[in-house]
């Protein structure tokens, strides 16, 4: 294994080790969420949360998918993060990027008008703004990798033009286009289906690994 998958796995989900800030960051997210589920509970309209549980979902997906790669190749994920942090959860996930991904999908849901015609850049207003942000997070991704924070090992994953485009397309463009097939859905019904549908691949997956498999990322 590489040496920043040896110093990931190090520590991996020591409670011991948690960061008293983290406290603060979960109050924050807590209070982001009252505040919206509050909001929605008035109007009817659960699209802002719906879209946020939508970006926390594939993310958790991504990074259960990141592991088992890590895992099935005992050499190394995609990316690690083996630098300090509140609480390292996953080889490639810690808390404070799970906070972040927990409020990005507020942040795109709240980026867009109450049009359903808007064009921005000849795009739809949708679109527009989910490859603005997937492209925000990738340039956000490699300042981190610059910097040592978030390192990768495959070189089909790097700071060339093809890497940055799959960078661009697995690591974080399905975020955005999972929150607009959940609120473009007419019926309640339907977007809690799709994002039941999110959230069990990845339970599911870790359920496999970690309960009856007994890996660990």
């Amino acid at each position: 294994m590489t040496e920043a998958t040896l110093q990931a796995l190090e520590g991996l989900r020591d409670l011991s080790a948690i960061k008293w800030y983290a406290v603060t960051l979960l109050m924050i997210v807590l209070y982001v969420y009252g505040r919206e589920i509050r909001q929605a509970r008035q109007t009817g309209n659960w699209d802002a949360v719906f879209s946020a549980l939508a970006v926390f979902g594939v993310d958790f997906f991504n990074e259960t998918w990141n592991g088992w790669v890590m895992h099935l190749s005992e050499y190394s994920a995609f990316w690690t993060v083996p630098g300090d942090t509140a609480l390292r959860t996953m080889v490639g996930w810690n808390l404070e990027i799970m906070f972040m991904f927990s409020l990005m999908g507020f942040v795109f849901y709240y980026s867009l008008s109450e049009s359903t015609t808007e064009k921005i850049l000849g795009l739809p207003e949708k679109w527009f703004f989910a490859v603005l942000l997937a492209a925000t997070a990738v340039f956000v991704e490699c300042i981190l990798n610059l910097g040592g924070h978030l390192v990768w090992a495959y070189p089909f994953w790097n700071l060339s033009f093809k890497g940055v485009w799959l960078i661009f397309l697995i690591g974080y463009f399905h975020f955005f286009a999972a929150a607009i097939w959940v609120i473009t859905r007419r019926t309640m019904e339907a977007k809690i289906a799709i994002l039941a549908f999110i959230y069990c691949v990845p339970v599911l997956m870790n359920i496999l690994a970690f309960g009856i498999l007994g890996w660990n990322y």
